[in-house]
């Protein structure tokens, strides 16, 4: 009843200012009830013909607002318009597919995009495959037009494609295709197919263009308005075949067809380029790959290993400011090598092997959160990767103490408070380790160290009451000894554990007159999860806009 007096009110009021009020409202409210739209299919076909309606409304926010309720419709009632309905000759969605000129005629670019995401869920909910590849074809018809012309242009002279407003057509058609891959997935296959090798080129082209105007003009062409164009195309490029990897589904074929094409254009162009035209997104969509095929990519790890390590380090480790886009997507890049293609890792030599670990360890000092995150996680993996191999002693051996020593480092200094969790994590590993059957071998060097300890816990017993008195000058050796023995004692309990490291912490004159609040910070998420689950067991406690979204139409 509301929106139909909504619906009337909107035909018989006069004044644009007033019309896109009631739109607004009729927009909204249609976008709160999925389930009565698809119960009511002739009512579902008037509200979106209206959506329709407003996406010609010029009134400021009119279309974006459509564009914004047709996505959340079509997300939620995407079933609806793939099935012919009672009365109707063919399915809605093809009927959209014909009339879709004259529908986005009057929209923004953005607008476009969000549109062909909306069409795209709708596609996606097609079961029939030939139907399927049918609606993607007559969806895509107007980019693929003006993307031959383009590449046919470009065959004649390749200089086509340096005009500004080539590249601008060039974005805009590699945004539209990476909305609509979002949406549809697997099933984007064919199209992405179609225009894959020709991207691959127009990226080669654009990057070398970019390279040359830095090499020329040095930083400040980065900044300039042709630069930052170009990088954009690139930057869509690499967008667009991370989008359609990680949502397809995980088929082997997929990663066959486009990862080797990519190793060159891609991975060979980050390592040939000036660092500031290098895409930190070529670590995100390798990472992506990795993390997609795992273990097939083992064999390719060295390739990607070459291209991006040494090259991003010394971009990134010469301050902590520098490339800041770089260093979260390089050590995420790290972390998935590590978790999914650790054996590639046990194949390093020594020295590529010390220049991850000296990395992990820059990582983890960093005072940027998400980045020391990253690295305290990536430590991890790569520990209880190596306890699970037959490299175990060695890897210790060589790496046991630095890595303990370091962890003391940022779990005492206030600034990495944020880390404590993992800290502890890292630490109650190392404390187990050092007494399991695992470590057959000695920690210290039988060379150098004339004493020969009885086993490898008395050594980095009395290492660590050594590094912790070093580290706090003002505690007598008793209370040391006494915290290290602790350290042993609990270590088996993760919650004892953490406890006698709080303790020790929060004593100390360092963080004694401070706020302490990011020690207790699990403490604190647990408690506020407890909570909301009592308010979610109370039915109206909790407003039906926080609570989780159960009404897609999967």
């Amino acid at each position: 009843m509301v929106i139909r007096d909504l619906l009337n009110l909107c035909e018989i009021t006069k004044g644009k200012d007033n019309k896109a009020v009631i739109a607004s409202n009729i927009m909204y409210v249609v976008g709160q009830y999925p389930r009565f739209l698809r119960a009511h299919w002739k009512f579902l076909k008037t509200v979106v013909n209206k959506l329709f309606e407003f996406m010609h409304e010029s009134h400021p926010g009119v279309q974006d607002m459509a564009c914004d309720t047709f996505l959340k419709i079509v997300q939620k009632c995407k079933r609806k318009f793939v099935t012919v309905q009672v009365g109707e000759n063919e399915p809605f969605v093809s009927e959209l597919l014909t009339t879709l000129p004259a529908t986005i005629a009057d929209l923004e670019p953005h607008q476009i995009h969000s549109f062909y995401e909306s069409v795209g869920n709708m596609i996606q909910a097609e079961p029939d495959p030939h139907r399927r590849d049918e609606y993607l074809r007559r969806l895509m018809e107007l980019p693929n037009q003006k993307w031959a012309e383009i590449i046919g242009q470009a065959r004649q002279s390749v200089d086509y494609l340096k005009d500004p407003d080539v590249i601008r057509a060039v974005l805009n058609i590699l945004q539209t295709n990476t909305s609509a891959a979002n949406s549809l997935g697997t099933y984007f296959l064919p199209q992405i197919s179609l225009i894959f090798l020709d991207m691959l080129n127009v990226y080669r082209m654009y990057s070398e263009l970019i390279s040359t105007s830095i090499a020329q003009g040095g930083r400040y062409a980065s900044r300039t308005s042709i630069v930052k164009l170009l990088r954009s195309v690139k930057r869509e490029t690499l967008k667009l075949i991370e989008t359609f990897l990680d949502k397809a589904e995980d088929q082997p074929h997929i990663g066959k067809q486009f990862v080797p094409p990519m190793m060159d254009p891609v991975l060979g162009d980050y390592a040939r380029n000036l660092p500031d035209a290098r895409e930190s997104e070529v670590l995100s969509l390798f990472a992506t790959i990795i993390n997609k095929y795992k273990r097939a990519m083992i064999e390719d790890v060295s390739r990607i290993f070459e291209a991006v390590f040494q090259c991003t380090l010394e971009m990134i480790t010469k301050n902590f400011e520098d490339y800041p886009e770089h260093r979260l997507k390089f050590f995420s890049l790290l972390q998935a090598i590590a978790t999914h293609c650790f054996p590639a890792l046990i194949h390093l030599s020594s020295e590529q092997l010390k220049l991850v670990m000296d990395s992990i360890i820059w990582a983890f000092r960093h005072t940027e959160r998400n980045i020391a995150e990253t690295g305290l996680n990536l430590l991890l993996a790569m520990l209880k990767n190596f306890q699970a191999s037959e490299f175990c002693n060695q890897f210790y051996r060589t790496y046991f103490s630095t890595i303990e020593q370091e962890i003391f480092a940022v779990l005492t200094d206030t600034f990495h408070k944020p880390g404590f969790k993992l800290h502890v994590l890292v630490l109650q590993h190392l404390f187990c380790l050092v007494e399991s059957v695992v470590m057959s071998e000695p920690l210290w060097d039988v060379a150098t160290v004339p004493y020969p300890y009885p086993n490898n816990g008395m050594f980095i017993r009395e290492y660590t009451i050594k590094l912790l008195s070093t580290s706090f000058p003002n505690m007598t050796a008793t209370e040391v000894t006494q915290f290290v023995n602790g350290l042993f004692e609990s270590r088996e309990d993760l919650v004892s554990f953490k406890n006698h490291i709080r303790d020790f912490l929060v004593q100390s004159k360092e963080f004694s007159a401070q706020d302490n609040k990011d020690l207790y910070a699990e403490e604190a998420a647990a408690q506020r999860e407890r909570e909301r689950q009592r308010m979610l067991s109370i039915p109206g406690l909790i407003a039906p806009s926080e609570i989780q979204d159960e009404m897609v139409d999967s």
